[in-house]
């Protein structure tokens, strides 16, 4: 598939989520078969005054070439210069913008979901991003502010005047935030309405929710990618078993030494990346993603909570593998 100038390996994307996907789970989701990753979303305030913080976000591992960066921001000048210097200096495939957080103090800015209200700043951000820099810039949304002011296809058709390249859905409203369920047709009625490609996001739940939204939809209206959120925390293999759907093949078996596997490497990387102490303390909830309908669970989020260096942690893995052999677990 291609997105303006960049042609992706696939279609199966890792959605950017604050706190979670970052260069660690990056990297396991890229060897689960993940084809392109979103980054956390990005300050571009932040980053054009040099915060430290906000550039560790942008990092990523020798397994991921490809990755794309999400900036959020209100401001059209102050997003074009955050461009400028993620596209000298990190490489991203693809900038995508923000236009989607329902996050109060993100929204208090003008950014994320507050620019569903404003289809004109939305295009005039994604212009000045377009003209700044040559990689393709990108835009997620949402359907609209509230119930009362569904606006997708104003705001993607801005977004789209703006140049942008693709854009993703979130099919809830603002008001909604993760409750409720996304609206599925909305997918359907903004890949016919656009001349560029559509990526599905919300209630992305299993390999054959994925299979069956990329298989679904008129010719005019297909949606081009699919997008895993929470679907994927603490369960990157859910593209791995997308993929194999896809394919045509049978759901593969998950082992739980597999999992535990993952985790393991997942942690390894983050404490390489953060150092020790930052790293312990941040995988306590990255610990109980991947333990999500793991039976004998509650046992073990017990002791991952309280892990703060990775021999604690070395002795919880343990505590999984032997829950694990006596309860004889495939998955």
């Amino acid at each position: 598939m291609r997105v303006g100038s960049y042609l992706t390996r696939g279609n199966l994307f890792l959605a950017p989520v604050a706190g979670y996907s970052d260069a660690a789970f990056r990297s396991v989701c890229a060897d689960a078969g993940c084809d392109l990753a979103f980054t956390e979303m990005v300050s571009s305030e932040a980053l054009t005054r040099g915060h430290v913080k906000t550039e560790a976000l942008l990092g990523r591992e020798d397994n991921e070439p490809d990755y794309a960066v999400q900036l959020f921001g209100s401001h059209p000048e102050v997003m074009a210069r955050a461009a400028e210097l993620v596209a000298a200096r990190w490489k991203p495939a693809i900038i995508d913008v923000n236009c989607g957080c329902p996050v109060p103090k993100i929204v208090k800015t003008g950014a994320g979901s507050a620019l569903l209200r404003e289809p004109g700043r939305i295009r005039d951000i994604v212009s000045a991003m377009s003209r700044a820099v040559p990689v393709p810039i990108t835009v997620k949304i949402r359907l609209g502010w509230d119930d009362e002011s569904i606006n997708y296809l104003e705001t993607a058709a801005a977004a789209v005047e703006g140049g942008a390249a693709a854009v993703t859905l979130h099919a809830r409203t603002r008001a909604q935030g993760y409750a409720g369920t996304a609206e599925r047709q909305a997918f359907f009625r903004l890949a016919e309405a656009l001349n560029v490609p559509v990526f599905a996001s919300g209630d992305l739940f299993s390999a054959a929710a994925a299979r069956d939204l990329l298989s679904e939809g008129t010719e005019g209206g297909k949606i081009a990618a699919v997008m895993f959120a929470r679907g994927a925390m603490g369960d990157p293999f859910i593209f791995t078993r997308t993929r194999a759907l896809l394919e045509g093949a049978e759901e593969p078996v998950i082992r739980a030494a597999d999992r535990i596997a993952a985790a393991r490497r997942h942690l390894a990387i983050s404490i390489r990346v953060y150092g020790e102490r930052t790293a312990c303390v941040e995988f306590r909830k990255q610990a109980c993603s991947w333990l999500k309908g793991t039976p004998g669970g509650a046992e073990l989020r017990r002791i991952a909570v309280s892990c703060a260096t990775a021999t604690e942690y070395g002795r919880f893995f343990e505590a999984w593998e032997r829950s694990s052999t006596q309860r004889g677990l495939e998955h």
